[in-house]
């Protein structure tokens, strides 16, 4: 087996690396004058079980780019077995034509990670479970919530729990959520978003009064509806409120709004390695994956079960 990684997120490969007791392979992964992507490979891969690291967060393009040209380069290096370890599956959003003559990016993107010669995919927390099935290859789909509920037994147990979804179509993650900590009761947070990266909430379905209330959620990008949601929960009555999150996009103005919001702490994990302005925030803090991806790699190369990490 070995592992490779390009320059999304080095320190999480390290990580990864480290649970497994490996070295990453030595290859470089650099830029030509013009930007163009180039690959080289310093170490034998023929018939090795190859693992690639690369999340495809911002900038999404390069990143993606990097992983097809490192895919390329491992299959006409004849490798037996190529997998694509996509912490963060950029283009997530983009799973549906929401409008006429629009793209699905989702798709578009399954294709060329295909073409380009993986033989196998594992994600984390994909936005939609369906765009495993985008892939004509196996897609194994991780999920943070054992991560996530580990960490808030151990610093929130002894709180009036309640976990809240952001939205309707977050219910499913949230009960799942609340299924690990007990049985939590679950709350809902109706919001009318009017245009794209702006929300408004509207109500709140459940009793949150007195509550230490949990948001949980796949990404978190412009972090409006986080903290939007978080001062409807404040002003119906909870307690104290934190937010859960798998992917840290966390783009634009989004540290700052955290900063100025009525969360008392925004939890993400490195699928995206955090950028200064994220490390230095004291309202935000990083859980690792690192264990969870080095397991489901592990039992990968050793053909064993993967969903029985979440059993």
């Amino acid at each position: 087996m070995k592992l490779i990684s390009g320059n999304s997120n080095l320190p999480l490969a390290n990580a990864v690396a480290d649970y497994l007791d490996m070295k990453l392979t030595d290859a470089s992964v650099r830029r030509f004058a013009d930007e163009e992507v180039f690959v080289e490979i310093h170490e034998n891969v023929r018939g090795e079980d190859v693992f690639i690291i690369q999340p495809t967060n911002f900038p999404a393009n390069d990143n993606l780019m990097e992983l097809l040209i490192i895919t390329d380069a491992l299959r006409r290096a004849s490798a037996a077995r190529i997998t694509a370890v996509v912490p963060y599956f950029g283009y997530a959003r983009q799973d549906r034509k929401p409008g006429p003559r629009t793209p699905i990016s989702a798709k578009l993107v399954a294709n060329l990670i295909t073409t380009a010669g993986a033989d196998r995919v594992l994600a984390v927390d994909l936005h939609a479970g369906q765009i495993q099935g985008f892939f004509d290859i196996p897609t194994d789909n991780l999920y943070g919530a054992p991560v996530m509920s580990a960490d808030i037994q151990a610093r929130f147990g002894s709180k009036n729990l309640m976990v809240i979804s952001p939205d309707v179509g977050g219910v499913v993650r949230a009960r799942a959520l609340a299924k690990r900590l007990d049985n939590a009761p679950l709350a809902i947070v109706d919001k009318r978003r009017e245009k794209a990266g702006e929300s408004e909430v509207m109500n709140i379905i459940g009793d949150v009064t007195g509550r230490f209330c949990i948001l949980i959620d796949d990404i978190v990008d412009s972090a409006g509806t986080l903290c939007n949601a978080a001062g409807a929960l404040k002003a119906a009555g909870a307690e104290d409120v934190v937010a859960y999150c798998t992917h840290g996009v966390l783009s634009g103005g989004a540290v700052a709004r955290v900063e100025g919001s009525q969360l008392s702490e925004l939890v993400i994990t490195d699928s995206i390695q955090p950028t200064p302005e994220v490390a230095a925030s004291s309202r935000i803090r990083t859980l690792t994956i690192a264990p969870l991806l080095g397991e489901a790699i592990k039992r990968i190369a050793d053909e064993s079960s993967v969903s029985s990490l979440f059993d």
